[in-house]
């Protein structure tokens, strides 16, 4: 199995900028392609943004584009997402995945907790 352990939610108000760490443990081998979700309050859950094992593809939805960074660091097998100039609409829960497949655009078969971005406007 692999476990993944979101962290780095919090509250903050809109226009302001957050970075999500997701660090993956147990059977890491087994997984290449990471990515970001989100599930805000009576919506269904979106994708927001995925990278491949070597970083050289990377997906993002259109709302985000330009704001929201991808990354990833294999050595510590963590990835990460900067949030820059953060909407109240973004308000959501924030969740990390994995796929089984170097290939951003899924199916993911893993996922973390989720960790909760609160955007105050």
């Amino acid at each position: 199995q692999v476990q993944l352990t979101e962290s780095g939610g919090g509250l903050v108000q809109a226009g302001g900028s957050l970075t999500l760490s997701c660090a993956a443990s147990g059977r890491i081998f087994s997984i290449d392609a990471l990515g970001w979700f989100r599930q805000a309050p009576g919506k269904e859950r979106e994708f927001v943004a995925g990278i491949t094992y070597g970083s050289s593809t990377i997906y993002y939805t259109d709302t985000v584009k330009g704001r929201f960074t991808i990354s990833r660091d294999n050595a510590k097998n963590t990835v990460y997402l900067q949030m820059n100039s953060l909407k109240a609409e973004e308000t959501a829960v924030y969740y990390c995945a994995a796929c089984r497949k170097n290939d951003p655009a899924g199916p993911y078969s893993y996922w973390g907790q989720g960790t909760q971005v609160t955007v105050s406007s």
